[in-house]
C-alpha cells in the first residue's frame, strides 16, 4: 500500500552544528525513502545561504529559510552544535524559536539531539514537560536547560508526547529512528534499521 502522504522533516542546520548529529536524521530519512514502507523525506534549511558546520564542512541547504514553514512539513528537527563556531547565534534566533513553537502548537514531532533541547526549551515548549540535553563537562547545560523551565531527566533520550530531546552524538541515531516511528510506525522502523543492518551480531 502507498501512502497517500509522503511524511516530511524540516532539518534546521545552525552555523557550527555538530555533523555527526545532524547526518543520523539526513541518513535514517534518505533509507527510509529508499526501503521503508512508509516513505519520509527530508529538507535542510538554514539562516544562511551557505552553512559551516562545527567541523568546517560546509552544507548549502535544500530550502531558503523563508519557505520554511510548519504547514508544509510533518516534523522539525536540529542537531546540537558548538557555542564557539557560532551554534548559538543562529539556534537562539527569535525565528527559529517562533517556527519551533509553529511546530509545536501544531503537536507535530519536534526532535533534537545534545544541546539541540536548548533552543527547543528557550522557545518554551519545555516548559514543566520532561526533556535531556547534553551533560558534561559540569552541567552547565542541563542547568540551562532546567532554567528554561524542563524538568531534566538523566537519560540518553527522552520523549515527552511529541518532543524528543538526547544528550549527545552517540544518541544521534536513535533519535532519528524516535522521530521516524513518531511520523510512521514500528514496522516501518524496523524494516529500515534492518536494512541499514542494525542488531546484528
Amino acid at each position: 500500500m502507498t501512502p497517500s502522504h509522503m511524511h516530511k522533516v524540516l532539518l534546521f542546520l545552525p552555523k557550527g552544528y555538530e555533523e555527526l548529529e545532524a547526518t543520523a536524521f539526513v541518513d535514517v530519512m534518505g533509507w527510509s525513502r529508499v526501503h521503508g514502507s512508509d516513505p519520509v523525506s527530508l529538507y535542510t534549511t538554514g539562516l544562511q545561504d551557505e552553512v559551516s558546520s562545527a567541523w568546517g564542512s560546509r552544507v548549502i541547504p535544500s530550502l531558503p529559510f523563508s519557505k520554511a514553514d510548519a504547514d508544509n512539513f510533518d516534523a522539525f528537527a536540529i542537531p546540537g552544535g558548538f557555542e564557539a563556531a557560532g551554534y548559538y547565534e543562529d539556534a537562539f534566533d527569535e525565528r527559529v524559536l517562533e517556527l519551533i513553537r509553529q511546530f509545536n502548537e501544531q503537536g507535530k514531532p519536534v526532535a533534537s539531539v545534545c544541546v539541540g533541547a536548548l533552543p527547543v526549551a528557550r522557545a518554551g515548549v519545555l516548559k514543566n514537560r520532561q526533556a535531556t540535553t547534553y551533560a558534561l563537562p559540569r552541567g552547565e547545560r542541563r542547568n540551562q536547560l532546567a532554567n528554561f523551565g524542563a524538568i531534566v531527566i538523566d537519560q540518553p533520550l527522552v520523549r515527552d508526547q511529541h518532543i524528543i530531546t538526547s544528550e549527545g552524538p552517540a544518541t544521534a541515531l536513535d533519535v532519528a529512528f524516535s522521530l521516524l516511528e513518531l511520523l510512521t510506525d514500528k514496522d516501518n522502523v524496523r524494516r529500515v534499521k534492518e536494512y541499514m543492518r542494525f542488531g546484528r551480531g
